[in-house]
């Protein structure tokens, strides 16, 4: 189990990122949460699997269908032992 943060840009607000997003990681048992910030990118921290996690940055590469993804970062952060995964209002980060 381990913890990821990842960034994805470009047109990725607005789109129902969050809420698929959120639809993946339920599905693969993946905790964390997701939140769109003040720059108009979208930002995840999850906690999973590395099977899990890769499957749900594959889906961040793509993101929902209305979605234009131009970059996504992915790094290793630290274990926040979260209950359940979560659509956080927007960030003014």
């Amino acid at each position: 189990m381990k913890h990821v943060n990842i960034s994805i840009k470009g047109k990725v607000q607005g789109v129902y990122f969050r809420l698929t997003t959120k639809a993946v990681a339920d599905q693969l048992g993946i905790k964390g949460f997701v939140r769109n910030l003040a720059d108009g990118s979208v930002y995840v921290e999850a906690e999973g699997d590395d099977f899990a996690l890769d499957c749900l940055k594959e889906f961040c590469e793509e993101g929902p269908e209305r979605a234009e993804v131009q970059e996504v970062t992915c790094e290793e952060g630290t274990w926040r032992n979260f209950n359940n995964f979560e659509v956080l209002k927007k960030s003014t980060k």
